[in-house]
C-alpha cells in the first residue's frame, strides 16, 4: 500500500511538472491564434506581419538599440510594480508616477542648468528628484488607499489625470517655449545635460546599468530580507500579517514609496536620455505596459527584464506595420494583451487541474 502511494505522488509529480511546463507554451499559441485571426479576417498574411514586426525590432542596429531605450523604462516600471504586486496592491497610478518623476527632473535640470555644478552632477540631482517626485505621488496614492478608505485603483486612475493635466499646464503655461507654448514639449536642454549614448545610437549605456541594478536590487529585497518576507505577508494575507505583528499599514506605505520612486526614475530618464525636455504623454504607456510585465511573469523577478525587452520589441518593431503593410501600429498591443489574458486562463485551467488530479 505505501508503495502504491509513493507511485502516485510520483505520478502527480511528473504530471504537475509536464502541466507547468506546457502552460506557458500554451499560453504563447493561444496568443498568437487569436492575433492571427484577427489579421485573417482584415486580409492580412499573418506570417507577413510578424516578420515586419521582427525586422522593424531587429533589423538593424539602430532598431536595437531602440528597442533598449524603450526597454529601460519599462524594466524600471516593471520593477517598481512587482514591490506594490507583492504587497497586494494594484498601484495603476504609475503611469502618474512616472510623469511626476519626469516633471520634478525638469524642474531641477531648470534650476541647476545655469548653474556652476557640472553636468554630471546636475543630471544626478535631477535623478534623484524624479525619484522624490515619484515615490511622493505614489505616496498620496498610498495614502488615499491606507487613511482614506479609497482603492488604489481609483486613486491612482484619478492621480494619472491630475499628472497629465500638470503636464500640459506647464508645457503651455509656466514652461513654455520662449513665444509660444508647443506640444513638442518644453524647450529641450543643451547636449551637455544629456545622458551620454554610444556613439550614433540612441541608447545610454548608464540608463541600461540603473535599469539591471534596479531588478537585481528589488529580486534581492524580495527573496533575501525580512522586509521581502514580511511584505509578502501583507500581500498573501494582510489581516494575518496584522495579528503577527507585522506593521501592515506601514509596509503598504513603503510599498508604494519604492514603487514611485522606480517609476520616477523611468520619467527621469525620459527627460534626461530620450527626450531630453518634458513632452505631452512622456510615460508613453508604459506604467500600463508595466502592469501587462508583472501579471505575465506571475511578479517573478527573475523573468521580468526578458520580458519587457519583448514587449519592448513588439511596441518598436510594430512601427513596421503602417509603413509596409498599412496596418496599424496597435497590433503589438493586441498580442501583449492577448497574451497576458491567454496566461491568466491558462494558469487557472492549471490549477483546476492539478486540483482534480
Amino acid at each position: 500500500m505505501l508503495k502504491a502511494k509513493q507511485n502516485r505522488s510520483l505520478k502527480l509529480d511528473i504530471n504537475s511538472r509536464w502541466i507547468k511546463v506546457a502552460s506557458p507554451i500554451v499560453a504563447v499559441l493561444l496568443a498568437l491564434l487569436f492575433t492571427s485571426l484577427v489579421l485573417i479576417f482584415t486580409g492580412t498574411n499573418p506570417l507577413d506581419a510578424y516578420r515586419q514586426i521582427l525586422n522593424g525590432a531587429f533589423g538593424s542596429t539602430g532598431r536595437v538599440s531602440d528597442v533598449t531605450v524603450a526597454w529601460v523604462p519599462l524594466l524600471l516600471a516593471t520593477t517598481g510594480l512587482l514591490i506594490t504586486f507583492t504587497a497586494g496592491l494594484w498601484n495603476i497610478g504609475i503611469e502618474g508616477q512616472i510623469t511626476l518623476g519626469a516633471i520634478f527632473t525638469t524642474g531641477m535640470m531648470r534650476l541647476l542648468q545655469d548653474s556652476s555644478l557640472s553636468p554630471a552632477m546636475i543630471i544626478t540631482l535631477s535623478m534623484l528628484a524624479g525619484m522624490v517626485g515619484g515615490a511622493l505621488w505614489a505616496g498620496l496614492a498610498g495614502a488615499l488607499k491606507t487613511f482614506g478608505g479609497v482603492n488604489e485603483i481609483f486613486g491612482g486612475l484619478g492621480l494619472n489625470f491630475v499628472a497629465m493635466s500638470l503636464t500640459l499646464w506647464l508645457i503651455f503655461g509656466p514652461w513654455k517655449r520662449p513665444g509660444i507654448g508647443s506640444m513638442s514639449g518644453t524647450q529641450p536642454f543643451p547636449q551637455t545635460l544629456w545622458l551620454p549614448t554610444l556613439d550614433t545610437l540612441r541608447v545610454s549605456p548608464w540608463a541600461v546599468i540603473l535599469g539591471i541594478l534596479a531588478i537585481i536590487v528589488i529580486y534581492l529585497l524580495l527573496r533575501g530580507t525580512y522586509f521581502g518576507l514580511k511584505l509578502k505577508a501583507v500581500g498573501k494575507n494582510i489581516r494575518g500579517a496584522y495579528l503577527l505583528g507585522v506593521p501592515t499599514w506601514q509596509y503598504m506605505m513603503m510599498a508604494f514609496f519604492v514603487c514611485g520612486a522606480l517609476a520616477g526614475l523611468a520619467g527621469a530618464v525620459q527627460v534626461t536620455g530620450v527626450y531630453h525636455r518634458l513632452i505631452p504623454s512622456i510615460s508613453s504607456g508604459y506604467g500600463y505596459m508595466g502592469l501587462m510585465v508583472a501579471m505575465l511573469v506571475n511578479f517573478n523577478p527573475i523573468w521580468a527584464g526578458f520580458v519587457a525587452f519583448f514587449f519592448a520589441s513588439l511596441n518598436i518593431g510594430s512601427i513596421q506595420l503602417p509603413i509596409v503593410l498599412k496596418l496599424d501600429s496597435a497590433l503589438a498591443g493586441v498580442l501583449q494583451g492577448a497574451l497576458v489574458l491567454a496566461v491568466l486562463m491558462v494558469n487557472g485551467a492549471r490549477q483546476r487541474l492539478l486540483r482534480k488530479s
